[in-house]
């Protein structure tokens, strides 16, 4: 009788794990080159994937079943993507390329775990490949709307900006930092009809449905939840949403529309403070579990 055990190192610390037979693709993009507050988001995919690794919910029986009798091999945990260092549209050019090689080509859902916000429009971009007519929600608590910052028009503050530009509809929920220039463009009756945006805490969730189409692409900035209950981000602000609140949102979500992919980021771990890393890889679970019970 063996006195140890061994287990794997991916998401959730699955036995088994099969690329071909799996549904949701895990991409990591340890990335954080325009970060321009707090650094530390590139530790952000290692520090979720450790977590998971001990969440129940990832238990399976002797038969790989986990997630109400879903398979172990439903789920793959790509490695690292290492990303160009050259310059910023060229780490976005990356992301895209990944996605497109990895998840478009083969049909897989992409659960993208980042590394700073900038690498969304590179996502969205290479789903665009396949699907023009998707609509964004983006829950942060900033716009990220700036045309530049700090000289980059590929820095996170910027990255919904260049999404905007990809002709797709945005939705914006936890939104509770703006400055004038953005206030200026986004009031703009033609921007008006493309994004849409929720302020602070509020959520009506039947409102925030009706303003997306049937196909949406999720973008998750850990800074759109209160500090309270996430502290490990670059630029936390205060009066953001509830762990409830952001689950009751994306239940939602998943059962009205037809989700064709999610990012998290913006996770930046703080030394000695696991419970914000948790908090990220039980959300990443719930998405996960969301996205493999899903009739659409």
């Amino acid at each position: 009788m063996n006195k140890y055990e061994q287990w794997k190192y991916n998401f959730g610390a699955l036995p088994r794990q099969d690329y071909k037979l799996a549904k949701v693709a895990i991409f990591q993009f340890p990335y954080d080159s325009t970060t321009s507050f707090g650094s530390g988001t590139k530790e952000g995919p290692a520090a979720i994937v450790r977590s998971s690794r001990f969440l129940d919910e990832m238990s399976v029986d002797d038969n790989g079943r986990l997630l109400e009798g879903m398979l172990d091999t439903d789920i793959f945990l790509l490695d690292e993507f290492i990303l160009s260092r050259n310059s910023a549209k060229e780490a976005v050019e990356g992301v895209e390329q990944a996605i497109g090689d990895w998840a478009v080509s083969k049909g897989k859902f992409p659960l993208v775990l980042g590394g700073e916000h900038s690498i969304t429009s590179g996502v969205t971009s290479a789903l665009k490949s396949k699907n023009k007519n998707f609509g964004v929600l983006q829950i942060d608590a900033h716009t990220d709307f700036l045309n530049t910052f700090e000289g980059s028009k590929y820095s996170h503050a910027c990255v919904m900006r260049r999404i905007f530009e990809q002709k797709l509809k945005i939705t914006q929920v936890g939104i509770r930092n703006e400055n004038s220039e953005i206030k200026e463009f986004l009031s703009r009756a033609s921007t008006k009809k493309q994004v849409t945006t929720f302020y602070g805490t509020d959520m009506p969730i039947q409102k925030i449905l009706k303003s997306l189409p049937k196909d949406v692409y999720i973008t998750i900035d850990l800074d759109g939840l209160d500090p309270s209950i996430m502290p490990s981000v670059g630029t936390p602000e205060p009066g953001g949403l509830l762990w409830q609140d952001l689950l009751m949102l994306l239940e939602s979500v998943f059962k009205s529309k037809n989700v064709i992919g999610v990012d998290m980021v913006e996770l930046a771990p703080i030394p000695g403070l696991t419970a914000p890393d948790f908090l990220a890889a039980k959300l990443a679970y719930e998405i996960i579990k969301n996205t493999l019970k899903r009739k659409i």
